[in-house]
């Protein structure tokens, strides 16, 4: 079968590969797309630490159902349409057992510390596959995943109805975080320091944009707010400067999450943190929010086509990569199409 697979880094191409053969507990998956994200960039750069190679990528993944074990978790069947949990959890250690699976101790992600899916043909465990509602486009599938990242660090925030949320970093997490916090509501306000990506997002609907490079952001965002502040902050740039300027933008008794990864570590100042008396939380992945995801793309409540770039072959793949690493400008997101679809009807 066909996969996209990154030798080592800067080497990515369409290769052959010997079709899988499901293990104990595992479905057997006909991918019919797949998305590319920013680690899997991160990954062709050889920038992201936790990469092994060669590798396998892809994890934003859509396909149907070959063959499965009965009974599983979500009652799903052969035939079915399904997307991939792409988090695979012990389910034994401490975060598994209080529910918080994307925290557990021995977590392995796919096109990370295992092969990925970004290949015809690929086995996963039968209870990490959430069923597609029908006449949901397999575009649309390919996109839940980033879109549960930016939901966790919603929910990590306790976003509520009415409150304000400062976004910092107008990529896809950025840019699907603010309509989930208006598909919840609330008011979005996006930060960043390349206009082009502002312009976007103010195209698409974000209420609220602000360009840190042009204007002081904490003074733009108490206008905004009648002097109150954003009630939730979410960072994810990962830049340091972006995470110190958080305790600025967030409220007293405000909260703030974590999604962008930097580099190395940043300096806070902690009498902020107790004078705001301020929450920061983590938000790494996402943990049982594939169904939500799913239901604010099926009902439009975010409408993920938004952000969709370009769609591409299986073949084409490799050399997007290294032209959205060239040129990361162009893209905002980009889904593979693998297969055609065996279903056209649905």
């Amino acid at each position: 079968m066909k996969a996209v697979k990154i030798e080592e880094p800067w080497k990515v191409s369409c290769v052959n590969v010997e079709k899988p053969v499901p293990k104990e507990g595992e479905a057997l998956i006909r991918i019919v797309t797949a998305g590319i994200c920013g680690s899997d960039i991160g990954a062709f750069r050889g920038t992201n630490g936790l990469v092994t190679y060669p590798r396998i990528i892809g994890h934003e993944l859509a396909g149907v159902v070959e063959s499965i074990p009965q009974p599983n978790k979500n009652g799903i069947q052969a035939g079915d349409r399904v997307v991939v949990d792409p988090y695979i959890y012990c389910g034994s250690c401490y975060p598994c057992s209080i529910g918080r699976t994307n925290c557990c101790t021995d977590l392995k992600v796919l096109g990370v510390h295992v092969n990925g899916g970004m290949a015809e043909y690929f086995t996963h465990p039968a209870d990490l596959l959430v069923k597609i509602p029908d006449g949901m486009t397999w575009e649309e599938a390919a996109m839940a995943e980033p879109l549960t990242i930016s939901l966790h660090g919603i929910h990590r925030g306790g976003f509520k109805k009415g409150e304000y949320c400062a976004i910092i970093g107008a990529g896809p997490i950025g840019l699907v975080a603010g309509m989930i916090a208006q598909a919840y509501g609330g008011h979005a306000i996006l930060l960043d320091l390349v206009q082009e990506r502002l312009d976007f997002a103010k195209s698409i609907g974000i209420e609220y944009v602000i360009n840190s490079a042009q204007e002081d952001p904490a003074k733009r965002i108490a206008e905004i707010t009648g002097g109150q502040m954003a009630q939730q902050v979410m960072e994810c740039s990962g830049a340091n400067a972006a995470i110190r300027s958080t305790l600025e933008y967030v409220s007293n008794a405000g909260r703030i999450t974590l999604t962008g990864w930097p580099k190395k570590q940043t300096e806070l100042p902690t009498d902020l943190i107790t004078k705001k008396e301020v929450d920061i939380r983590g938000a790494r992945t996402s943990s049982g929010e594939f169904e939500e995801a799913l239901e604010l793309i099926f009902s439009k409540k975010v409408d993920m086509n938004k952000i969709l770039t370009r769609v591409v072959s299986i073949e084409e793949a490799a050399d997007t990569i290294v032209d959205i690493e060239k040129n990361p400008g162009n893209y905002m997101k980009v889904v593979v199409r693998v297969a055609d679809d065996p279903n056209p009807e649905r």
